[in-house]
């Protein structure tokens, strides 16, 4: 049994947006409340986190505080690894193995460069950081992980097949060569932004027909903004296993 828990399912700006007085973000219904996307992944003896936002803090208080076996990262933009320095207090469980693509990895030697100095001032956060690649599957406890590639406009960033679960954010296309890795999943989480066409991101219909081309018995919609509009509104207008995910909400997998 694996449990995946939605830290968060916003965008890079999160729900409600600064400043903005738009439909959605007056909204008092908390599942339109979205922080910057992020899921924990746990089994009865891993524990796992794929993406480690800027809001990461504030996301994990509402979880045990228990050790973290792992960090995926999908790509080195700041809504996905921002949070970095608030993994100190995991740290004193041992280093934190932290696992990228090459991008990632050199995106966050710079933002993180302190991290990684020959000679660390104390307190600062102990990260093992892991070079990964496309295709090439590697263990954490129990979990098998398998990294594919999707593009996000002209960057290649990662996705995650985890058993019976594919994570994808950021995604605006796909090689047709990745779809076998994405295929007979039953639980789809892809990303969403809102309707309107956007340059680097799936829009709701694109990712609507994602979903279905991929035919997952359950597709789960994050890292959405404001302009996708109210939660429940756009959930009753979408097929009832492609829904929009929120945050807190728990899956057992």
């Amino acid at each position: 049994m694996m449990k995946l828990t939605f830290l968060g399912t916003g965008t890079s700006c999160g729900v409600p947006t600064i400043g903005c007085e738009c439909y959605t973000c007056r909204s008092t219904d908390p599942h339109d409340k979205r922080l910057r996307s992020s899921v924990l992944i746990e089994t009865a003896t891993t524990r796992l986190l794929i993406d480690c936002g800027p809001d990461f803090r504030q996301q994990i208080m509402t979880q045990p505080f228990r050790k973290i076996d792992g960090i995926l990262i999908t790509h080195a933009h700041y809504d996905h690894m921002g949070g970095m320095d608030d993994i100190r207090p995991y740290c004193q469980f041992g280093e934190m193995n932290v696992y990228a693509d090459p991008i990632a990895r050199k995106g966050m030697l710079e933002m993180l460069p302190y991290c990684f100095a020959e000679h660390r001032y104390p307190g600062v956060p102990a990260i093992q950081l892991h070079e990964i690649h496309p295709h090439q599957p590697f263990h954490i406890g129990d979990l098998e992980i398998m990294p594919f590639q999707v593009m996000h406009h002209d960057l290649p960033i990662l996705g995650y097949r985890i058993g019976s679960l594919a994570y994808i954010t950021d995604m605006k296309s796909i090689a047709e060569t990745e779809i076998p890795y994405i295929m007979g999943c039953d639980t789809l989480v892809v990303n969403a932004l809102r309707e309107k066409p956007h340059h680097s991101h799936q829009t709701l219909s694109e990712a609507v027909l994602f979903a279905q081309r991929i035919n997952a018995r359950q597709t789960w919609l994050i890292h959405s903004s404001h302009d996708i509009g109210r939660h429940a509104e756009v959930n009753a207008s979408l097929p009832a296993n492609i829904q929009l995910a929120y945050d807190g909400q728990v899956l057992e997998l």
